[in-house]
């Protein structure tokens, strides 16, 4: 591997603001500084002196409770469990091959623990076909042991998909030095390997789910593979007794050289055996993958416990790979799938790229060039992953709700009015997605279907059917296994934008009778109007189960523009418990720190606002962590004292009352 490659508001009454409710910040002299992702070396430091905006740290000195920056990084979605439906074409399978991403969301020493205020993110939608996530980078100057931010691992989690920190021993020729190697597996009086446990330890307080170890710094022998297999091993042992995983990089071998192998064999079976998984090498070749296969299932493994390397970080979806070797069609998938860098579709599109720009190349690259997982284009030279793999959904229960945010926005919408109306981008808001995008069951013309960022209903973006309808057209939206009660109802959230469009709900409870086919869907009328409104469909008749979710679309008269908003599965409405001791912790001007208690109860995110002097309310921004940092506030005329508003949020995305605080200026 190379490591260049790293390379608005709305109106409220001034009565909303308690006084009685207000608490005085918080006199404090520590400056309020933005928090980002932790990185570290794992225990002696470079020498000379960081470049601008590095903090050079040592794991082996951290604790969690000399973490400053901890609530900010903690994740809080626990990992969702998954099931599979029936494929949506009959060339997917399940139970074979798996997809694994690395994927660098950010610089390692500036990667914003929170988000930040622009809409030009990697925000991956598509993990319906990921089974494991590595949280790229690491480099000789900055830190080479990374722990992911909250929003990627809250949004991950949120989809069922586990993610790994990353530890990365650099090349020599980028840096790399052969004691950072001894420092990581360094041993005690006992015998132990004291960083295995602090490993463990970071991902326990984190939240996130273990550790990928790339060793690629040359020059060791024998006595330092032994004891880098002893600590993957004992890596493995402690991590396995907190639920978390280990993957192992091919490339230091069992001699404590650096010969990347391409394939499982008897130079890194060793370190094989001693993890979870492995990624195997770009330089597999297809006999050297059948042998790996073959070698996995003799020494008691699966075969789809090797991830082999396919290189996108240049070309994306127009980089040629040999996908019979990995996943052939015409009989069982040899391997499963290691993407490095599939932030390529967006980080290719030109500087001026949009949201909508973001997520037609993303599409592109993991659904296939036809834009529908139902219908695969066969003459696709690129084997997007829903060709070949199942995808997984986690709608298991009730309540339900989805406004179909992405996590990035030009704007922020509450109940379809602007909030806010700066740019932002925050994975942790994100809603779980649809697995299928976009299944549209029509026999005339296909409308185009999209998430769109130009109206929302809350968050920012909808999804967005615009086109000709000669005929009628279902859109699939969410495989589910929803158990329906004598109160269940589906809220549907919709607006025609152009057309004259009727609408209907499908609820099917069953699945479709094999793969690629349709569900049993039965119709329920919606009203439509021209603008946004929020429908409630009992499920009258219907017992059972509810296998999907969709929306039926027929029209009389030409072009339509439908939006849909929000759809949500209930039997009752609950409003959350309100958060407690909001305070402000840090202020540097109009940079702040502020952290509260958690609310009581289930709660799906937080969401703060300011209160300004008029009554009106401006969102600031929204977490699912116990603390939040803002910057450049500035006081509006005859401000004395900024005021903000803490709300929580439930699944259902009704709020709490709000706990509120005051910051004089």
């Amino acid at each position: 591997m190379i490591p260049s490659r790293r390379t608005v508001l709305i109106a409220a009454t001034a009565a909303a603001f308690l006084p009685a409710q207000a608490m005085a910040a918080e006199k404090t002299k520590e400056a309020a500084t933005p928090p980002y992702a932790s990185y570290w070396y794992p225990d002696s430091l470079p020498s000379g002196t960081p470049g601008t905006g590095i903090t050079w740290r040592s794991l082996k000195t951290w604790s969690a409770a000399d973490d400053a920056d901890l609530a900010f990084n903690a994740a809080s979605v626990p990992l969702a469990a998954r099931f599979t439906p029936t494929p949506a074409n009959t060339t997917a399978r399940s139970g074979q091959a798996r997809v694994q991403a690395l994927v660098s969301f950010g610089p390692t020493s500036a990667n914003p623990s929170q988000g930040s205020a622009t809409a030009d993110y990697y925000t991956l939608t598509h993990w319906a076909y990921l089974d494991e996530l590595v949280f790229w980078g690491g480099s000789a100057g900055e830190g080479l042991i990374l722990a992911p931010n909250a929003p990627v691992v809250d949004a991950a989690h949120r989809h069922g998909v586990p993610v790994l920190g990353n530890i990365f021993l650099p090349p020599t020729a980028y840096g790399g030095q052969l004691r950072w190697t001894r420092d990581l597996v360094q041993k005690d009086s006992a015998g132990h390997h004291p960083l295995a446990a602090r490993l463990v330890a970071v991902a326990a307080a984190y939240g996130f789910d273990g550790w990928f170890v790339n060793a690629e710094t040359g020059g060791g022998n024998t006595a330092l593979g032994t004891d880098m297999l002893g600590f993957v091993r004992e890596l493995k042992s402690l991590a396995a007794a907190k639920g978390q995983r280990v993957t192992w990089y091919d490339a230091m071998t069992v001699n404590g050289t650096v010969s990347w192998q391409g394939a499982l064999d008897s130079q890194n079976q060793a370190f094989f055996q001693a993890a979870d998984d492995m990624f195997v090498d770009f330089r597999w070749s297809a006999s050297s993958l059948a042998t790996s296969g073959r070698t996995a299932g003799r020494v008691g493994r699966s075969r789809y416990e090797l991830w082999a390397g396919v290189d996108v970080e240049s070309n994306g979806s127009n980089t040629s790979v040999n996908w019979d070797a990995i996943v052939p069609s015409s009989k069982a998938h040899i391997t499963s799938v290691g993407f490095y860098r599939p932030e390529w579709t967006r980080n290719h599109l030109p500087a001026s790229r949009t949201p909508a720009d973001f997520h037609a190349s993303d599409d592109r690259f993991w659904t296939g060039r036809s834009l529908d997982p139902s219908q695969p284009d066969g003459t696709d030279t690129w084997r997007a992953p829903a060709v070949s793999v199942a995808d997984r959904s986690t709608v298991t229960g009730t309540p339900f709700a989805s406004t179909f945010n992405t996590g990035h926005g030009l704007r922020w919408y509450e109940e379809g009015a602007v909030t806010s109306d700066a740019a932002w981008n925050h994975l942790g808001l994100q809603d779980r997605l649809p697995s299928r995008r976009w299944v549209v069951r029509t026999r005339g013309q296909r409308p185009a279907v999209s998430f769109d960022f130009a109206d929302a209903w809350r968050g920012g973006s909808s999804v967005l059917v615009d086109g000709e309808l000669d005929g009628p057209a279902v859109l699939d939206v969410y495989a589910t296994r929803l158990a329906i009660g004598g109160d269940t109802v589906v809220e549907l959230t919709h607006r025609i934008d152009a057309g004259d469009v009727n609408v209907e709900l499908a609820v099917a409870t069953a699945e479709p009778s094999a793969p690629g086919g349709t569900p049993p869907y039965t119709y329920l009328p919606v009203n439509s109007g021209n603008s946004w409104q929020t429908v409630t469909v009992p499920l009258t008749g219907l017992s059972g189960t509810v296998h999907a979710l969709g929306v039926r679309l027929t029209t009389t008269d030409g072009p339509v523009k439908w939006r849909l908003g929000g759809l949500a599965v209930r039997d009752t409405v609950t409003t959350p418990a309100a958060p407690a001791d909001l305070r402000v912790t840090a202020a540097s001007g109009g940079d702040l720190r502020l952290a509260w208690a958690a609310a009581p109860g289930d709660v799906r995110h937080y969401t703060l606002h300011r209160l300004l002097p008029d009554g009106t309310r401006r969102f600031l921004g929204g977490t699912c962590q116990r603390a939040y940092y803002v910057s450049g506030l500035q006081p509006e005329q005859g401000e004395r004292a900024a005021r903000f508003e803490l709300r929580s949020v439930g699944e259902l995305y009704t709020s709490s009352a709000p706990v509120a605080v005051t910051h004089p200026w």
